[in-house]
């Protein structure tokens, strides 16, 4: 008998994508806990690690050298990534809020999420400076500003040794640019205060090497557009300002419930809260008993006693393990120039081969995330039927609509079907939706479900949505009602209760900014999670079909390709999280906007699996039409060329291609024309193409002309 695997029983949710955690995840893909559901919360898609700052921010370390891949280290953890920042946790019905979503259910939370350095309190701080952290918004700033051209001023507020690190590093970065710059670093007290005497000299000296002027015992009255004005009526002028002047942790913190100590999440020596369920680590942690200054150090090496901590508690076996900071630590600071400044034990020694040293840490933490472990997949079994390892493929199949059945295999199982005989149902061959006449009321009905290629329900459902939508937004008719059919993996009442909740939640969400409602549905449990719907929709008109494109219409397509590499690279974890994060985005945007745009359309379909080229050729064989497409007209997702061009194909390409006939273009460009896609474009045959792509640009669309309907030779495609 095969053995089952183990339901999901557990929710363990890591809130944010600091050092602990990220060690976390990798730890945990190497060895998970059966029966969790693992699922980490950041703002963005990746973690800046905050080791390179100085490296980065004088230029020795491009932008990417500075971020772990959340979402690439999610993929390989089994872990949810969601893209939002947490604001607040409701511990009574044990929920963690994110804006812009249902909350997200936990039985064992951890919080990780760093700290700020704005200073809501220095008037005009928040208007006309960008606080050193969090790291990520910050490096962007400073990215754009270092790229600039001329004079530049620079001020550093806060003369810590983070502060002393940012002030040189940007003034080296702008003298080799070239750039005559005036580097400030003000402190309101006595600068480097944190380090022992012989250190702080050389960083003094370092400081002055690189022209920076430091300010100290100096109060700042105001940060302006032009500068810091100060208390003594002096002003210093700068028109790139940064804080990096102590800890600060984030405001929702206040209202969590969870004992604080100014602040900071006051935590025992096991690394949990108040609330034996909710741990901290990292910068936002306050430890009670081992007080220490917020260094990475520490995060780092929390992570271990972390990990067993947090799989101690999921499973309700064992006795938590204390973590036990040492007393001091190396600091290796960044002197702007690839020197280095070690300070430990009252010994302070400088020079290249120490920022070396340093160079060789940083990276080789940085590689635990670049180079992570292939884990071999299970052996097939011996012996099997013939033929098994021939249809499991060299590669897992994709989700969405890449794991749908080719257009060949599904036209000749629906050649089986007798035409419709009932007089209230018009054949619509090649359409995806069909006609029906109640009552005299046109109505649209079509269904369609998908196999999750993301752990996250609720993004899961907004692209579900979306993907079923457009067949009754390519027809021109106004969404109605929707019965939901839904397939969930193996878990407990309460996981289910959770996920079909955020599933639910997030799919009405977007049916009632259409006007249709969700009227009911079915629910199962399987292998995997799959998400379908059924929809109705009314026409006061008579439908779009396929089969209505006339010569010299433009064609308008409403959306970027590529969704379908994106998502076959992201599951062999060889797409980049901003890669991923742009092309969920383009998936879950609706399209009931540009389906008004184009109502005037002869012709118009939704771009899904069979490919731009599948779904164009259909509309010239319904139509008896040919077309030409113009290649670098068509819009592309962030990474899908790259992808191409490196051989990541979907699962469904080789049947779309062989599916259109006589279109043979080779090419990484080309290749995309048959990446199926998961609520894709809409593609229309329209006159005046240009000014309906102006109007669908207004309103937000990534739209353009990409070819014409050029003749009247059914089904033939050319590239021009």
């Amino acid at each position: 008998m095969k053995t089952p695997a183990l339901p999901l029983t557990r929710d363990l949710v890591l809130i944010g994508g600091g050092h602990s955690h990220a060690l976390v995840l990798r730890m945990w893909g190497m060895n998970p806990l059966p029966g969790a559901r693992l699922t980490v919360i950041n703002p963005g898609p990746t973690a800046p690690y905050s080791g390179m700052l100085p490296g980065f921010a004088a230029g020795h370390y491009d932008r990417d050298a500075l971020d772990i891949d959340l979402v690439q280290l999610a993929r390989f953890s089994g872990a949810r990534v969601i893209l939002g920042a947490a604001s607040g946790i409701d511990r009574t019905a044990r929920e963690i809020h994110v804006p812009g979503r249902p909350p997200v259910g936990y039985d064992v939370a951890s919080i990780d999420m760093g700290i700020t350095s704005a200073m809501p309190a220095l008037p005009g701080f928040a208007e006309h400076a960008i606080p050193a952290k969090p790291l990520g918004p910050f490096a962007e700033a400073w990215d754009r500003y270092r790229a600039k051209d001329g004079p530049a001023s620079v001020a550093v507020i806060g003369g810590g040794v983070a502060g002393a690190e940012l002030a040189a590093a940007m003034a080296f970065a702008l003298r080799t640019r070239g750039r005559a710059a005036q580097v400030h670093l003000v402190d309101n007290g006595t600068a480097l205060s944190a380090l022992r005497p012989q250190a702080a000299s050389k960083l003094r000296a370092a400081l002055t090497a690189q022209g920076v002027t430091l300010h100290e015992h100096t109060e700042i009255a105001e940060v302006t557009a032009d500068g810091l004005r100060l208390a003594n009526g002096h002003e210093i002028d700068a028109s790139f300002i940064t804080g990096a002047a102590g800890a600060r942790p984030h405001g929702w913190l206040e209202t969590s419930g969870l004992a604080l100590t100014d602040g900071f999440v006051t935590v025992s020596p096991t690394l949990q809260s108040s609330d034996p369920d909710i741990f901290a680590t990292g910068d936002c942690a306050h430890m009670a008993e081992t007080p220490r200054p917020k260094a990475g150090v520490y995060a780092v090496r929390q992570a271990p006693v972390l990990f067993d901590n947090l799989r101690k508690r999921l499973s309700g076996e064992g006795t938590p393990r204390p973590y036990r900071p040492q007393r001091d630590y190396l600091k290796l600071i960044s002197l702007g120039e690839k020197s280095a400044l070690a300070d430990r034990f009252g010994l302070a020694l400088s020079g290249p081969a120490l920022w070396r040293w340093k160079d060789h840490i940083d990276q080789t933490f940085m590689r635990k995330f670049r180079d992570l472990p292939q884990m071999a997949p299970p052996p097939l079994p011996s012996p099997r039927a013939a033929g098994s390892r021939e249809a499991l493929g060299d590669k897992p199949m994709c989700g969405g609509c890449g794991a749908k059945v080719g257009r060949d295999a599904l036209s000749a199982a629906l050649s089986h079907l007798p035409a419709p005989v009932r007089s209230d149902v018009t054949a619509l061959p090649g359409d995806d939706a069909a006609l029906l006449l109640t009552g005299g009321t046109r109505q649209v009905m079509t269904t369609d479900h998908l196999r999750a290629f993301v752990e996250d329900p609720v993004i899961m459902a907004r692209i579900a949505t979306v993907h079923a939508l457009g067949d009754i937004w390519a027809m021109g008719a106004a969404p109605q009602a929707a019965t939901a059919s839904l397939t969930l993996p193996r878990m407990s009442e309460e996981l289910a209760q959770r996920t079909l909740t955020e599933i639910l939640t997030a799919a009405s969400e977007i049916l009632r900014d259409t006007g249709a409602e969700i009227v009911g549905g079915h629910s199962s449990m399987g292998d995997e999670m799959t998400i379908g719907l059924t929809l109705t929709g009314l026409c006061e008109r008579d439908p779009i079909t396929l089969g209505g494109a006339q010569i010299g219409d433009d064609l308008v397509l409403t959306k970027p390709l590529g969704s379908g590499v994106l998502m076959a690279a992201e599951m062999q974890g060889a797409a980049r999280g901003d890669w991923v994060s742009a092309a969920l985005a383009s998936m879950t945007r609706p399209q009931g906007d540009a389906a008004k745009i184009l109502q005037d359309a002869h012709a118009m379909t939704d771009v899904t699996g069979f490919g731009l080229a599948g779904h164009l050729h259909g509309i010239c064989m319904a139509s008896n039409v040919s077309a030409e497409l113009h290649l670098d007209a068509i819009p592309l997702l962030p990474g899908a060329l790259q992808l191409s061009g490196q051989g990541i194909r979907s699962t469904l390409y080789p049947k779309n291609r062989d599916a259109v006939l006589g279109l043979r273009l080779e090419g990484a460009r080309a290749d995309l024309l048959f990446d199926p896609q998961t609520a894709g474009g809409l593609l229309a045959a329209i006159p005046d193409g240009a000014a309906h792509v102006a109007e669908l640009r207004a309103a937000g669309y990534e739209a353009a002309v990409i070819g014409r309907i050029d003749g009247d030779w059914p089904g033939q495609i050319s590239i021009v």
